[in-house]
């Protein structure tokens, strides 16, 4: 598979920075992926490298065509949803900042 979007050398060096830095776990395996890519790395060798499926491998490359280095992340709304709504969100908030140590107080039956 051939990128429509190709990575220059600028581009190339901020895919490297993210694969190093980013604190995001799925954003530094799809930019190593695109940089092995980049190399010269088939599709079937990705596979191996990443444990992942041949779908998976090409949503990737295809994001990145699509939307650049926003198709690194996860697209909002994706993934597993809060537990606590927004308002329990902001009670647990100022409860951990009035009692840093006593978390058992922020969840009485644990």
């Amino acid at each position: 598979m051939h990128l429509s979007r190709k990575i220059s050398y600028e581009t190339a060096d901020v895919l490297q920075r993210l694969y190093r830095q980013s604190r995001h776990h799925h954003v530094r395996q799809r930019a190593h992926c695109l940089i092995l890519h980049r190399q010269g790395m088939d599709i079937e060798q990705l596979i191996l490298i990443f444990s992942v499926s041949q779908k998976t491998i090409y949503n990737w490359l295809n994001n990145w065509d699509e939307r650049g280095l926003l198709g690194l992340y996860n697209r909002r709304g994706q993934g597993r949803k809060g537990t606590f709504s927004e308002s329990q969100t902001a009670q647990l908030n100022a409860c951990s900042k009035r009692y840093p140590r006593q978390i058992k107080r922020l969840v009485p039956n644990a």
